[in-house]
């Protein structure tokens, strides 16, 4: 059924896969892969859409909370970052585990405890409070996303896999089409004494801990335990995906140490570094940039702030087609940060415009969202099993110490500059290493391709 293309034995040379080549695709394996598609993903996308929400309400919230609690940018830049501290704490073990042991049960627990933390994140009264809350939230969503990746490689074949991240992923700018809003409308609510930014915190935690119950009964850990696949299908699919494994594992096994210091895994884990120290600045501060720019009503602010996000997740979609089509990663990622780059040029260029700032805003959601899909089709591409998933656990998990830097370094030159254009220059410099980076990556026939 398949035919395997000649390996690359130099570990220095570049990658340690070269993707197998396909000859011949059975009716059962179609009807497979379109089967694990429809059942998985729309799941996994609402699970990643009440991560999101829970992760990244505090950037509406702020637009309240920094007044009633008397929060200045620099200590809500600090509040937003510090959760990626506590979140770089469960990234490794998040992801092995879910290889090792079980998918559904680590989802499952990591959805429950999250969504009770970011209730009791509503019950908060001062700037250490606040601090406290975040970081053992960021630890509570640790493991979710690595252990989602890893989980997307154990059901999709090469060819599928950027778009399956795409769809996935989609759940980010589709959270904030729907949270912004929401958000917004929220904020001018008072409930039984409580402001809106309270109930924000408490409405939005209650769906994760459902999900987590229904998560735990409802998703299969391999295709080996998906009893809606008829038994020619789960061969079939299993055939696929250990014909993939034996072509990587064939070349090189890297064990899980030896994968943490491979030299593309370092290149990545830079990259990402800068693309998340750029990009979290622009999440969790875009509500205030925009509220400040316009001067307009909480809910409004809320509506326009779609507006990224929605261009964002249409330009997901296009590149993880792109992407696949062409088998090819880097450069599809390093474009989605020049884009990210001009935007931020127009808010450069014309400060007093309205229309170019909102123009600028979007290209840069645009370049945020569309790199999820070319970046993270590339780890497993690189290595095999544990040593993969452990890849997967160390790039997020140091590329995260770029969600504390982007929001506390934002934060602090507002505070100082009485603007956002320095941050504006940091943002930019960020992207542009981030593109650099990844193009240092080698690139061969196969998983990863020039």
């Amino acid at each position: 059924m398949y035919a395997h293309a000649a390996a690359n034995r130099n570990r220095q040379a570049g990658p340690v896969y070269t993707r197998p080549v396909i000859t011949g695709t059975s009716n059962a394996e179609i009807s497979a892969r379109a089967r694990i598609a429809s059942r998985l993903l729309p799941f996994l996308f609402l699970l990643y859409i009440t991560n999101y929400l829970d992760r990244a309400n505090l950037a509406y919230a702020a637009l309240g909370m920094s007044r009633d609690l008397g929060l200045s940018d620099s200590v809500f830049g600090t509040a937003a970052g510090i959760f990626f501290i506590g979140y770089l704490s469960l990234q490794i073990p998040g992801a092995i585990l879910v290889e090792r042991w079980s998918a559904r049960l680590w989802l499952a627990g990591t959805l429950i405890t999250w969504g009770a933390l970011t209730t009791l994140t509503g019950w908060v009264h001062s700037a250490g409070q606040l601090y406290v809350a975040r970081f053992v939230l960021g630890m509570a969503e640790a493991g979710f996303f690595p252990g989602v990746i890893v989980y997307l490689g154990h059901w999709f074949v090469y060819e599928d896999r950027a778009r399956a991240v795409a769809r996935f992923m989609s759940a980010i700018p589709v959270s904030f089409i729907i949270g912004s809003p929401l958000a917004g409308k929220l904020l001018g609510v008072h409930w039984l004494g409580l402001p809106g930014w309270r109930w924000l915190f408490l409405m939005e935690g209650i769906p994760a801990v459902a999900l987590g119950i229904v998560t735990a009964v409802w998703l299969p850990d391999r295709p080996g335990n998906a009893r809606w696949l008829s038994p020619a299908e789960r061969e079939c699919i299993a055939a696929r995906l250990r014909a993939e494994k034996e072509a990587k594992s064939s070349v090189k096994h890297y064990g899980v140490l030896d994968a943490l210091t491979h030299p593309p895994v370092l290149l990545l884990s830079a990259s990402l570094l800068f693309s998340y120290t750029a990009g979290y600045a622009f999440v969790f501060w875009f509500p205030t940039m925009l509220k400040r720019a316009s001067g307009w009503t909480d809910l409004r602010v809320g509506l326009v702030g779609t507006i990224p996000y929605l261009a964002g997740f249409v330009g997901m979609q296009i590149f993880a087609w792109s992407s696949d089509r062409m088998r090819e990663r880097r450069w599809h990622f390093a474009v989605t940060q020049v884009i990210a780059i001009a935007g931020l040029c127009l808010l450069l260029g014309a400060p007093g415009s309205l229309a170019l700032a909102v123009t600028g805003f979007t290209f840069i959601g645009m370049g945020i969202e569309c790199s999820y899909p070319c970046f993270w089709s590339l780890p497993g591409a690189l290595l095999t099993d544990a040593s993969a998933a452990a890849a997967v656990g160390f790039i997020n998990s140091f590329a995260s110490i770029g969600g504390y830097i982007g929001p506390k370094v934002l934060g602090t030159l507002s505070q100082h500059t009485a603007g956002f254009a320095a941050g504006y220059w940091f943002m930019l410099a960020s992207y542009a290493i981030a593109a650099l980076v990844v193009l240092l990556v080698p690139g061969r026939q196969g998983a990863i391709s020039s």
